[in-house]
């Protein structure tokens, strides 16, 4: 970042101006948003307090955390994991590089997974989230669901240490249990569930090259590799989903527009699912498919 110029100090609104110029400059995604999030949390302050101070210029202390944070964003350290936190489903959930950063589009998943929720009411309230990573999943159902119980899933422990601190930030950590499991293997086929939701690791490692560079640098490679092909661990999840479910029950997951056919086709072919179907996101790419097991 420039030095100050004689007669312009460096104020809110110059800091967001030339930190936004140079974001751009640098190929940063939304870079003024990023610019905002950044000189807001290096304040303390709330994002939509910055436009009311736009002549105020940050004390020294101030500034030298945002320059650092600028720098390091510009080398491709994602915003998320420099400020510590991600907004997902209007809710703040604390991120590190132990988790993979919620993405708008999973969203989708828990809209749909709230929709069958409430079209398919069930006696048994429990919900099972596979890899779930910062819980954004969990504690978004048990925040919009008062009366579901999530049982959430990671081979993590330090993700399931992240979740359980957003479970608990939320309000919902007595209704949110956290099991350290490779996908299903730790849930006893004895245990049978009305829905299974996840956003399991789905890019092939043959995708690797065409991945950010700060994706690949930043993000745990345990929740982005789904196998060589990338749907290797989907295909797992599908079948001991299957043995889990209650008669009709649900399987909800999130998959790449590039696996949803493949993904679909390997549902249907199981055996125990009598119908599976595919939803778009925002951006109208297949992102979520809805199976359900046979009666």
């Amino acid at each position: 970042m420039a030095t100050e110029t004689e007669n312009q100090p460096w104020s809110i609104q110059r800091l967001l101006t030339w930190t936004t110029d140079y974001f751009q400059r640098n190929g940063q995604d939304t870079p003024r948003l990023a610019a905002e999030v950044l000189l807001a949390e290096a304040l303390s302050v709330p994002r939509i307090q910055l436009y009311a101070r736009f002549n105020d210029v940050p004390s020294e202390p101030h500034l030298g955390k945002f320059r650092d944070w600028v720098k390091r964003h510009a080398a491709g350290e994602p915003v998320a994991y420099l400020v510590g936190y991600r907004e997902f489903y209007s809710l703040r959930f604390e991120v590190s590089p132990a988790v993979l950063i919620p993405r708008p589009e999973t969203e989708q998943l828990v809209v749909e997974a709230i929709d069958l929720l409430q079209r398919h009411p069930s006696s048994e309230k429990k919900v099972v989230d596979v890899g779930t990573g910062s819980g954004c999943i969990a504690v978004t159902l048990a925040k919009q669901i008062p009366d579901v119980q999530v049982i959430a899933v990671d081979v993590s422990p330090e993700a399931l240490a992240i979740a359980q601190r957003n479970a608990e930030t939320h309000q919902v950590s007595e209704r949110v249990a956290f099991i350290e499991s490779d996908l299903l293997s730790e849930i006893p086929e004895t245990q049978k569930f009305p829905l299974i939701v996840s956003n399991p690791p789905y890019v092939g490692r043959s995708e690797q090259g065409t991945l950010g560079e700060s994706v690949k640098k930043y993000e745990p490679e345990l929740a982005l590799y789904g196998g060589d092909a990338g749907y290797e661990l989907t295909e797992k999840l599908v079948h001991q989903a299957a043995a889990r479910l209650l008669p009709g029950g649900w399987l909800v997951l999130e998959t790449s527009p590039m696996l949803a056919g493949k993904i679909k086709d390997l549902i249907l072919a199981h055996g125990a699912f009598r119908s599976c179907d595919v939803k778009k996101d925002l951006a109208k790419l297949e992102r979520v498919l809805i199976a359900q097991l046979a009666d």
